[in-house]
């Protein structure tokens, strides 16, 4: 059977400890599903449940209703990813992206960005076209007109040259919130998302209704 919709993502590996990191500090495991005991924080519960639901993850290609299957989508994904090298991923730091707190690269890593682009553009014929609802959703963020050609062209406006790696660990905050959790946050992953790792593989994520919270459906290795 078909999920909703899938998505592809970089995740940390099993047994890299950043994924168990992660898992606790969201309160579900992606791989799983299975709820994760979170840290003792104040409403640390609903200021990660947007996150919570997408699942621990960087975006590669977000998520999209399926053209052509779920098994076609796998075996284009493997050939793809077959041509893509492993690569080096900086050490991560807790940041601030617009309000949201997220674990994002310290240094410039092109290769990350190449696979991005990559996968956003050769994965794109398995991508059914967003509905005018959905356009519209989108466009009340105010577009501006690099992104509203975005939109256009891949269905999402932040992909290509408007792509930023960063793996959401929170919902926006106040500046009062931020206080709170971001030094909560930077000790949650202190010794852990500072420690380089290697990209070695993508995963596609798959949602299986429409509000299902994102599971890994495969981890697929990159073999260029």
């Amino acid at each position: 059977m078909n999920p909703h919709r899938a998505a592809i993502y970089y995740a940390p590996e099993l047994d890299d400890p950043l994924h168990d990191a992660a898992s606790a500090w969201l309160g579900r495991d992606a791989v799983s599903g299975k709820a994760r005991a979170q840290p003792g924080l104040p409403e640390v519960e609903a200021i990660t449940a947007e996150p919570r639901g997408y699942g621990f993850h960087a975006t590669l290609k977000p998520p999209f209703r399926l053209a052509q299957g779920y098994e076609a989508l796998l075996a284009e994904t493997r050939r793809w990813a077959s041509t893509m090298a492993p690569f080096e991923l900086p050490p991560l730091s807790v940041q601030d992206l617009k309000g949201f707190l997220a674990l994002r690269e310290t240094e410039t890593c092109p290769p990350l960005h190449a696979l991005a682009d990559s996968a956003v553009e050769a994965l794109d014929a398995h991508r059914t076209p967003p509905t005018e609802e959905e356009l519209a959703r989108r466009r009340k963020a105010k577009l501006s007109a690099a992104h509203e050609e975005l939109l256009g062209r891949w269905g999402y406006p932040y992909v290509m040259g408007e792509w930023q790696f960063h793996m959401t660990l929170t919902r926006r905050l106040t500046p009062e919130e931020r206080d709170i959790y971001r030094p909560a946050a930077e000790a949650h992953f202190a010794g852990i998302a500072g420690v380089p790792r290697k990209v070695e593989a993508v995963c596609v994520y798959t949602q299986a209704a429409p509000g299902a919270p994102f599971l890994i459906g495969e981890r697929i290795r990159l073999g260029g």
